[in-house]
């Protein structure tokens, strides 16, 4: 297979005077300029797959023709969804009604014997809406559909016209699990529109709390895995250990969520507190992954399901543990800076379930390290009082994935917001880590690869 580049994001902007579709790729960024009046744009999904739900996005929020595309279902226009383009500048309605009801065609199977599994989009669990269509032949999966977007917070039109400093409040609740990421992602760009310096001991505070974060998801999942294999106890254990550590966090940032942490200043905290958590976590994730690795029935139902081969991770740029457990070396911290104080690259190759829980518990010891060598001095750094207009991308490693984030000022206010949670891309390619697995296993898979649905659901 022809190793194209890497896509990480493909959005629209609306000018005066026309649409701009921006493609960003790891080494280069493409523009494309529509007519306002009949936009078309040719889709890019025969070379990328996970181009589809991008280029789906934007014929629902601005109503831009997509030609060439094999899929041109909506996407964030569900059943009853009114026929708007929600983010056109010309939309500013307040309130909405309902359309006629308008049935889905859900991808299916046909053959003997072959019949459908609705499984949504309320759960069972305390969960987020989304929706699972699974094709099955008896207990065998054939087909996984994924359809969320069941929310629609509108968060990308309610930043419009608003202050770059004012906009933390939103961001830093768009998903649970990475707040800190995305509050990291937005200081970054604070950092690049202003004429701060972004100092080393505050970005060292900064990358300590996305560690931090990083550990709690991490444990979280490696407990929620063996539950999904049936061995409850795992949880019970993990839990501990996350709830723990998410009151450490509280005790560094002033939020158990480290909601308002990614500021102009450090919180003052105890190095030798820290030293001391970090060894006692250390200790117990050990016995944790002794205890996990020395029971085969587990390992019986980790091994080999759900996999994800290296090659079709590539295809579908899959990012974050569900690309390492594949052998794909894609991490954003992968720099001068984080190597500095720790950072090795995490990496499984089989890619499947048991891959997948193998590598959280080597980032958590690794987390575990970095967190050590970031502990430093307090810190207040003086906030900027303006900004300069123009377009501003940052890159953040999150606990799921790579998590990018463009922002456009103009007369000092925002005047395009995007962001795509790697879950959006992690999402498309669920549905290949189903083949020859029994629906049985679907929570197992689904789990071990941990996605959000309120990232993807903006």
């Amino acid at each position: 297979m022809k190793d194209f580049p890497r896509l990480i994001a493909r959005f629209a902007v609306e000018n005066e005077d026309n649409f701009e579709v921006i493609t960003v790729y790891d080494h280069k960024i493409q523009r494309e300029f529509l007519d306002k009046n009949s936009p078309v744009l040719n889709s890019i999904s025969s070379i990328y797959t996970t181009a589809t739900w991008f280029e789906r996005k934007m014929r629902d929020d601005f109503g831009i023709k997509i030609a060439g595309t094999y899929d041109n279902r909506p996407l964030i226009h569900h059943e009853r969804f009114p026929a708007i383009y929600p983010m056109r500048k010309e939309f500013q309605e307040q309130e909405v009604s309902f359309s006629q009801y308008s049935p889905y065609k859900y991808e299916t199977v046909k053959g003997e014997g072959v019949f459908e599994v609705p499984v949504g989009p309320i759960h069972a669990g305390i969960i987020e809406p989304g929706h699972f269509q699974f094709s099955q032949e008896g207990e065998r999966m054939l087909h996984l559909e994924v359809r969320h977007f069941y929310t629609y917070r509108a968060i990308e039109k309610s930043l419009e016209g608003i202050k770059l400093l004012d906009s933390r409040e939103i961001i830093e609740k768009i998903s649970g699990n990475e707040s800190i990421a995305y509050q990291s992602a937005l200081f970054n760009i604070i950092i690049q529109a202003s004429s701060i310096k972004y100092d080393d001991k505050l970005k060292k505070y900064h990358c300590l709390l996305l560690e931090i974060e990083r550990i709690i998801h991490h444990l979280t999942d490696i407990g929620f895995i063996p539950n999904d294999a049936g061995f409850g106890a795992a949880l019970s254990f993990a839990s501990q250990l996350s709830e723990d550590t998410r009151v450490f966090l509280k005790k560094i940032s002033g939020h158990r969520f480290g909601f308002g942490s990614i500021e102009f200043e450090t919180k003052e905290y105890d190095a030798n507190m820290i030293e001391n958590f970090l060894n006692t976590l250390e200790e117990k994730v050990k016995w944790f992954e002794n205890w996990i690795m020395d029971i085969p029935s587990l390992w019986d139902r980790f091994d080999t399901t759900g996999t994800l081969n290296k090659k079709k991770a590539r295809k579908y740029g899959v990012v974050g543990v569900v690309a390492r457990a594949s052998g794909k070396k894609v991490d954003s911290r992968d720099n001068d800076f984080y190597k500095k104080y720790g950072f090795i690259l995490q990496n499984e190759s089989v890619g499947d379930v048991g891959s997948r829980f193998k590598l959280r518990i080597k980032e958590i010891y690794n987390s575990i390290e970095m967190i050590r060598n970031f502990i430093d001095e307090a810190l207040h750094v003086e906030q900027p009082k303006s900004f300069k207009d123009g377009e501003y991308m940052s890159f953040v490693e999150s606990s799921i994935g790579e998590l990018f984030m463009f922002v456009k000022l103009k007369d000092g206010l925002i005047e395009r917001f995007y962001a795509r949670d790697p879950s959006f891309i992690n999402w498309q390619a669920l549905y290949l880590m189903m083949e020859k697995d029994i629906i049985a296993d679907f929570p197992l898979i689904n789990k071990s690869c941990d996605l959000s649905y309120a990232g993807s659901d903006l």
